[in-house]
């Protein structure tokens, strides 16, 4: 059962290092937009397109992270070969 513990496990710190690496990409995307709709109120409108179509795109990586978590735990092609490998 030692396996499955050691699934869990990489499940949880790979959700985790992708929403860090996410909520600080996130945050510096939003800072940095911040900084330019001060610096230039009139093309707010763009900044805020391209920042928001940012957003998603950084989002995204968070998706895909909790994707590869659930495959990882519920999914995983190796889960046979090792309760054959533990049952010998």
């Amino acid at each position: 059962m030692e396996y499955f513990a050691w699934c869990v496990m990489a499940a949880a710190v790979g959700m985790g290092l992708g929403s860090f690496g996410t909520g600080i990409g996130q945050g510096i995307a939003i800072s940095k937009a911040v900084e330019g709709v001060a610096r230039n109120p009139g093309a707010s409108g763009k900044i805020m397109t391209v920042m928001l179509v940012g957003l998603a795109m950084i989002e995204s990586l968070a998706i895909y992270c909790l994707v590869v978590a659930m495959i990882i735990l519920f999914a995983n092609p190796l889960t046979e070969t090792v309760v054959q490998m533990l049952s010998k």
